[in-house]
């Protein structure tokens, strides 16, 4: 059976997964890392953070396919919006994924990974239009179930959506409304902007391995992003997380929700 490498960059994001794998779980420290191998419903997995940054999940992507020939990658997390119809709760699906702080011109095209030719990275369809399908089928029937109402007024959840688009990456957490509009006049098909994705596209472009990303919104990329970022976090963005995992590895056995 293929194994399924599931990446975040940060605890709350996975902390209900690693409950998942229960007793039996085995963790391996490399790297200062600790990759959780075992099995959720009967998949074999590896879940593992890899904390916040491009080198930071690139490292623990090509760890995943090197030392524990995963068949297919997976990241979830948070990310910040760069447009005006992705709002805060919403979901974006990456179809594809840029690094916007890339830039070796003249010697090579701004955003152009050099040596490689690619500056966009295809996710994998298939992976993504499952991920795409658990995202909404979450929204819709479970979201009022796991986010209390107050946190859920809090935030403005009235009718979050799931989007597919371009999410773009950079080792900076885009706090500041001059850089947001900024990505958005230099790159305005990008839906969101986060700090790791692109990196592990690029890492499974290299080895050949299929990947597919989920990012919750969390806040508009502004001024305001580093007051909400924490809370949402807590509040909402742990429970989608899961929620869509949960629904993506339940996907072959829709025996109905699932314990954690």
């Amino acid at each position: 059976m293929s194994v399924l490498g599931i990446i975040a960059a940060l605890h709350q994001e996975i902390a209900s997964l690693l409950q998942a794998m229960g007793p039996n779980v085995r963790i391996h420290r490399i790297g200062q890392r600790d990759y959780h191998e075992g099995t959720i419903m009967g998949r074999p997995c590896v879940v593992v953070l890899s904390r916040v940054g491009k080198v930071a999940a690139a490292a623990t992507t090509v760890t995943l396919i090197r030392e524990f020939k995963v068949n297919a990658v997976l990241f979830t997390g948070v990310a910040g919006s760069l447009n005006k119809k992705v709002k805060v709760g919403d979901v974006v699906v990456a179809t594809q994924l840029l690094q916007y702080d890339i830039n070796a011109s003249p010697l090579f095209p701004r955003y152009e990974v050099p040596l490689l030719g690619v500056s966009h990275f295809d996710a994998d369809s298939s992976l993504s239009a499952q991920l795409q399908q658990c995202a909404q089928d979450y929204i819709y029937q479970d979201l009022a179930i796991d986010v209390d109402s107050a946190s859920r007024e809090t935030f403005k959840l009235y009718k979050p959506q799931c989007h597919t688009g371009i999410i773009i990456s950079g080792d900076c957490f885009v706090s500041d409304i001059n850089h947001s509009l900024q990505l958005q006049q230099d790159l305005p098909a990008a839906l969101c902007v986060e700090m790791e994705g692109a990196s592990v596209a690029q890492v499974c472009y290299e080895y050949e391995i299929p990947f597919a990303i989920a990012r919750i919104i969390s806040d508009h990329a502004n001024g305001s992003a580093h007051i909400d970022f924490n809370a949402f976090l807590e509040q909402v963005a742990r429970f989608y997380s899961a929620g869509i995992l949960r629904r993506f590895l339940n996907h072959e056995a829709p025996q109905g929700r699932a314990a954690f």
